[in-house]
């Protein structure tokens, strides 16, 4: 039994208290006790090592006492079990030395034991839960299959990721073939992620907002609608599109039980668009956490006002920076206990 269930609560549209909190990327680099296992590991040794996975999983919330964890990983393990080998490089950041570029490239991307593959994060979740000891919820996630292309293609981070978009508009055929593995394999790591003990999953597509409304509708919404149809019988299901705010209105009916916004908008629009009709989540702005931890206190108080108590979880609208200080989050962290509403 949860200690606290106020995350779950808030997903199930309960009245709350408060709100909960959490922070995506609050397992990371701005922590210096990261920074101490940093220097030890690699990132992907970090993410396929059980016991170093569920400590950096659980650091934020020793420190800071937030109502949910996140489990450490990232969301290009899943290409990577699928014979898509993802390095991460200094300086670059993900790379990928032979991006898929052609429909024959399409074919050597294997869907065959793939979740077998990532059985190291299973284990992180078996072993994070130990750690957690039930005081909070956990949470599983996985890149959106329209973001996962996105890095397949470009081969690595991109401020406009033109030739993922030029492959799908080139060659359809080839992109939605390689979106519907993706999506296969996606559905199946995270039926494994809930299995393994997660108590909700989030669905991450951060490069969604590089496409139109017009090519969101093709390339994007239906593969995350297939991972949603699959997995709300067995969690919660949070979907998170950074720029996508035109999609808000259709997600409503979904079937997520919440949906991530980001700081281009504000809670009473985010709030219209949905028709009040479902958990929302953000979308304090995260270069925001680099002011005085003053005015932290005092915006957070007013983002939980704009958008409500109830069917709300605080976060921010994409993930936090890794030079904000310590003492900011804390300050972020406890303007959200401290709310009466």
């Amino acid at each position: 039994m949860l200690k606290n269930p106020l995350f779950l609560d808030a997903l199930a549209g309960k009245t709350v208290e408060r709100p909960p909190v959490w922070l995506m990327r609050q397992a990371g680099r701005y922590l210096p006790e990261f920074q101490a296992i940093k220097q030890k590991y690699d990132f992907f040794t970090r993410c396929r090592t059980p016991e170093i996975a569920a400590e950096l999983t659980v650091q934020p919330i020793r420190r800071f006492g937030m109502d949910a964890a996140i489990l450490f990983s990232d969301i290009l393990v899943v290409p990577q079990a699928m014979n898509v080998p993802f390095e991460m490089r200094a300086g670059v950041g993900p790379y990928l030395e032979n991006p898929i570029r052609t429909a024959k490239d399409v074919e050597r991307v294997t869907t065959e034991n793939a979740v077998a593959e990532l059985d190291y994060v299973m284990e992180a979740v078996h072993a994070t839960k130990k750690l957690l000891a039930n005081e909070v919820p956990l949470i599983g996630f996985a890149g959106s299959p329209w973001t996962l292309l996105c890095y397949c293609v470009q081969g690595q981070g991109s401020k406009t990721f033109d030739l993922a978009k030029e492959f799908c508009f080139r060659d359809g055929a080839a992109a939605h073939a390689l979106l519907q593995k993706l999506t296969d394999v996606t559905i199946e790591y995270l039926k494994a992620k809930v299995q393994a003990g997660v108590n909700a999953v989030q669905i991450f597509d951060s490069w969604g907002g590089m496409l139109s409304p017009q090519d969101y509708a093709e390339f994007s919404q239906p593969y995350i609608q297939q991972i949603i149809d699959a997995l709300k019988a067995h969690a919660p299901v949070i979907v998170f599109g950074k720029g996508c705010y035109f999609a808000l209105p259709s997600m409503v009916n979904s079937g997520a039980s919440a949906l991530g916004v980001d700081w281009t908008l504000t809670p009473q629009m985010a709030r219209e668009l949905t028709q009040r009709k479902i958990t929302l989540q953000g979308n304090f702005d995260p270069a925001r956490l680099l002011s005085s931890p003053e005015y932290i206190e005092k915006a957070v108080t007013e983002m939980i006002q704009g958008f409500g108590k109830d069917r709300y979880i605080v976060n921010l609208g994409h993930g936090i920076l890794p030079n904000v200080p310590v003492e900011n989050v804390q300050a972020f962290v406890n303007a959200v206990k401290q709310f009466k509403g």
